[in-house]
């Protein structure tokens, strides 16, 4: 016979929680031998590089878009910046591709292999939103030259890629929310399915 408290939603949620990732699976002290591949370690660096690039962009915020222009420590941070987005996407990259190789969609993992390609995507627009707010003449080019193509499709209508205040906020708060929330999901559902185990030789033997 159910009580109260077990009715209450807070309580068939973390019961929910701790049986679809208990604390053994949330932070596991050991994994099989197939993940010493550099494969997973291109994935931890795609998440170093992505703390990186949040923690010299919370730096580049706090002083404003202009500061690197006028300042050597600027300059410097907004250098860290750009070369921590280069490594996250190399990085991603060929986590990315290696996983496809990998077929790592295998044994209900699709979802997993989903986020991931969902949030290469994501950070295209990311990255294409950070070059449209260097506030140089680099920024303007590509602005001017992509407006075009933009408005062709009916999306310059929400996306104006010539409004720089727009282009800094989707910049700085909207893309980071949407990429930062993809890959915490993609670990979630990489640590409840577990590692993709390699593509075995015979057929006949089950995944």
């Amino acid at each position: 016979m159910s009580t109260t408290i077990d009715r209450q939603w807070t309580t068939r949620l973390r019961k929910r929680v701790e049986g679809t990732l208990p604390p053994e699976k949330l932070l596991p002290d050991t994994q099989p031998a197939y993940v010493a591949s550099w494969i997973y370690v291109f994935g931890v660096l795609t998440l170093v590089a992505m703390a990186e690039v949040i923690g010299t962009g919370v730096i580049l915020a706090i002083f404003g878009p202009q500061w690197w222009h006028v300042s050597s420590v600027g300059h410097f941070i907004n250098s860290m910046h750009l070369w921590g987005v280069e490594i996250f996407f190399f990085a991603m990259i060929v986590h990315l591709w290696g996983k496809f190789a990998m077929a790592a969609w295998r044994g209900g993992r699709t979802l997993t292999w989903v986020t991931g390609a969902v949030t290469f995507l994501a950070s295209i627009l990311t990255a294409f939103t950070g070059y449209l707010s260097q506030t140089n003449f680099d920024s303007q080019w590509i602005s001017t030259q992509a407006k075009d193509g933009i408005n062709s499709t009916g999306g310059g209508a929400f996306f104006n890629v010539l409004n720089f205040g727009q282009m800094l906020m989707w910049h700085i708060v909207l893309m980071p929310i949407v990429a930062v929330a993809l890959v915490a999901f993609h670990v979630i559902l990489v640590r409840i399915k577990g590692v993709v185990p390699p593509i075995v030789e015979n057929p006949e033997v089950g995944q």
